[in-house]
């Protein structure tokens, strides 16, 4: 069986949600790639959609949140919207990759394939199993128009929404969002502090400012560092280099605060510290849950994070906070008290499915 992965670059959730299907795939051996859908359109297509989302949801979250809630009003009046056409437009050409490379099946972490291998099912006849895999702890607008074999959800308890939406109760596999096992099986904080050279006593706050940007946190790793001298902040900055230069500029002589630059060593960073400060991103959060380490969401990009936030709340998976200085405290608190801490993470593993990857790919495999 060979198994192709489509993702696109609207932020880091769907790739990494697509790294972690590949890192199963390649783990047993069965011939599989992983591209972006978008690719497969015209000149230039995926760094204008991808760029062009990245900076609605970083610099007008508002704006981002009513095309949200636009999207969700088309999506419930419309037979077909805006962007099944847009996806209709490259999916002629993506067909006959996949034709020709051979593939039987194809997972869809995003939205767009999904979307585009739908047209092409309709139009070319299809021929391969098409599989949508959520990303986000909601039913995000015009999922329902996609005709996928089955669709991945995050939880059981979202099948209700999913329903109410037009989609088969029999086409629904809730296991969970797929995370890498490198989050599952990581080093101990003790021995993660001495890769990191940081004080084992320390009371250590991991900021994640994700791939869209995390507003200003420039007062944050201040106000932390003012619980008390135990407290030591890591601020990891992805491929944002102003903000390390800025974060760096501010604090470079404190010692307390450290500014990492892009890393693939998140889960050592996460080992290393006692509690973490994130966006409500599905995949982050997923991600987090894995792990197992107490969770404050920080302002949400309105829509899909939204619904993240509240998902983990509900379920005592985390705490939301608004403002430096409630996400501060939030924060501290949760270092200080051990046990709120235990109960959050016991409510995680309770909870997050760490194997989803390997769920799904027994999954596809399974039906050939």
């Amino acid at each position: 069986m060979k198994i192709l992965i489509l993702s696109c670059n609207t932020g880091g959730g769907h790739n990494a949600a697509g790294r972690a299907l590949k890192e199963e795939l390649d783990r047993r051996g069965i011939p599989n790639s992983m591209q972006d859908a978008l690719r497969f359109g015209r000149e230039h297509t995926s760094a204008l959609v991808s760029n062009g989302y990245i900076n609605i949801a970083s610099y007008t979250p508002r704006l981002f949140g009513g095309i949200y809630k636009l999207g969700g009003f088309v999506s419930r009046h419309v037979r077909r919207s805006p962007v099944y056409y847009a996806n209709a437009r490259y999916a002629r050409r993506l067909d006959a990759y996949i034709r020709q490379e051979g593939y039987d099946a194809v997972l869809c972490p995003h939205l767009f394939p999904a979307e585009a291998l739908t047209w092409a099912a309709r139009k070319l006849g299809g021929g391969y199993r098409v599989y949508a895999v959520a990303t986000d702890y909601t039913c995000i607008p015009f999922m329902e128009e996609t005709e996928a074999e089955a669709f991945f959800v995050p939880h059981a308890d979202l099948i209700p929404e999913y329903t109410q939406r037009g989609i088969a109760r029999e086409k629904l596999i809730p296991t969970g969002i797929p995370a890498s096992a490198r989050f599952r099986d990581h080093v101990s904080r003790e021995q993660a502090r001495r890769q990191l050279s940081i004080d084992p006593e320390a009371k250590v706050a991991l900021l994640m400012t994700g791939s869209m940007g995390f507003g200003d946190i420039l007062p944050l790793p201040e106000r932390l560092c003012a619980a008390g001298p135990d407290v030591q902040v890591l601020v990891l900055t992805g491929s944002n280099k102003e903000l390390k230069e800025k974060l760096e500029e501010r604090f470079g002589g404190s010692g307390r605060v450290r500014a990492v630059g892009f890393t693939d060593q998140v889960p050592l960073y996460m080992a290393a510290s006692d509690v973490l400060l994130s966006k409500p991103g599905g995949l982050s959060s997923t991600e987090a849950a894995v792990f197992g380490i107490p969770l404050v969401h920080t302002d949400p990009i309105p829509g899909c994070e939204t619904r993240n936030a509240a998902f983990f709340q509900e379920r005592g998976m985390s705490l939301r906070a608004q403002g430096t200085e409630e996400i501060a405290n939030t924060a501290v608190s949760l270092m200080r008290n051990g046990l709120a801490g235990q109960a959050m993470c016991q409510a995680q593993k309770q909870t997050i499915n760490p194997y989803a990857a390997r769920d799904i790919i027994d999954e596809v495999l399974r039906r050939g």
